[in-house]
């Protein structure tokens, strides 16, 4: 069971202990709420505490977080692990991986990976993703251990993401278009007004246009709504290579390139400033070669 503590300041002398705890502590509601279901959850000064009593300065105030419970299937996949401590896992996740379990993947996914990983060291841990990559875009995932961390990075978490479209982009720009779900099916999406539509914002950089057509492009995104880039680039006439369908072709490479490079969060735990990177996918650079020797 891991437990967090928190030291009561000043600024919350009499204070309720639910302001301290939606405050400076960054717990959720639905959190909140899960805790008062843990045997002494939620413990100020050693003591069990309910969350309307009022605190003083320099109480102790103590989140005690079950182990998980939930089972995903292990299955021994090997991990390229970039970063862990006890409460997150960062993984730089391949192509053709599933974050969570699908048909016809219901024994490769991330999730069970990590639940291999977790069980190899005796952890009953949570699977709790900050964000999810598709299943043919690699690169870097955060995992939270537990439902604290992950309800604190929820919306903390700066992504650069790398990805080659075809044509050729200069400079820089700003793709604002509303995104969603195309008429009729269930996963592919499109650019358009009207009932589901989502606001989305893409940012983008050109850093290098190659002989046959392409650019190579750092991404950062405003909103994070499902194939954002795929679908902005798509209808901005510049499809990611390798991606068929959003209008890509996969004669340089077989599905969409484009992966999440690098990360930025201040740790949910500890607030420490944390910068990661990964190098890009092999199967990228071969297309980055290939397109500057064409």
């Amino acid at each position: 069971m891991r437990e967090l503590e928190f030291v009561v300041p000043e600024s919350f002398e009499g204070a309720k202990l639910k302001h301290f705890l939606r405050g400076p502590c960054k717990i959720s509601n639905k959190l909140m709420t899960r805790q008062k279901l843990v045997f002494n959850g939620i413990l100020v000064n050693g003591i069990h505490a309910y969350v309307t009593k009022i605190i003083h300065t320099g109480d102790l105030v103590c989140l005690r977080l079950p182990d998980w419970e939930k089972e995903i299937e292990a299955v021994p996949i090997p991990l390229d692990i970039v970063w862990e401590d006890d409460d997150l896992l960062v993984i730089n996740k391949p192509s053709h991986m599933p974050v969570y379990p699908t048909p016809g993947h219901d024994a490769d996914s991330l999730a069970n990976a990590v639940s291999a990983h977790y069980q190899a060291h005796g952890w009953k841990l949570g699977f709790h993703p900050i964000y999810r990559l598709d299943k043919n875009t690699s690169g870097l995932i955060i995992i939270a251990k537990h439902s604290y961390g992950a309800s604190v990075l929820a919306f903390g978490v700066e992504k650069e993401y790398t990805a080659i479209c075809e044509g050729i982009l200069q400079g820089e720009g700003t793709i604002s278009a509303p995104i969603r779900l195309k008429e009729g099916h269930g996963i592919q999406r499109e650019v358009g007004e009207g009932e589901g539509a989502q606001y989305a914002v893409t940012h983008w950089k050109a850093v290098e246009k190659y002989q046959n057509g392409h650019t190579l492009l750092k991404i950062h995104l405003e909103t994070g709504r499902t194939h954002q880039i795929r679908v902005h680039f798509s209808h901005i006439g510049h499809p990611l290579a390798g991606d068929d369908m959003y209008g890509g072709s996969r004669e340089w490479i077989s599905r969409q390139a484009l992966a999440c490079g690098s990360v930025q969060f201040f740790h949910p735990v500890t607030h420490e400033r944390i910068s990661l990177a990964c190098p890009l996918p092999e199967d990228m650079q071969v297309l980055c070669l290939k397109a500057a020797e064409a």
